[in-house]
């Protein structure tokens, strides 16, 4: 292996345990809300480090029988 080759797999496996930290730590972060809204059946989207978008889709249950369609449009 030449020494370029070497110094690239460092840096990879260095990108890849930071990367790997920064995972945790979100996990970390955000560890009893995710909880939290998966046992209530809601939706998780990670939308960013420490961030999240909770959404219950009871809400489409909702929609529906008021008689709207997508886009909030009434029918």
């Amino acid at each position: 292996m030449s020494h370029g080759a070497a110094r690239h797999t460092t840096r990879k496996s260095l990108t890849a345990r930071i990367r790997g930290s920064l995972e945790r730590a979100d996990r970390s972060l955000c560890i009893d809300q995710d909880w939290w809204a998966y046992r209530l059946g809601w939706q998780v989207s990670r939308t960013g480090f420490g961030a999240r978008r909770y959404r219950d889709p009871r809400f489409d249950t909702l929609r529906r029988t008021k008689g709207e369609v997508d886009g909030g449009v009434r029918a």
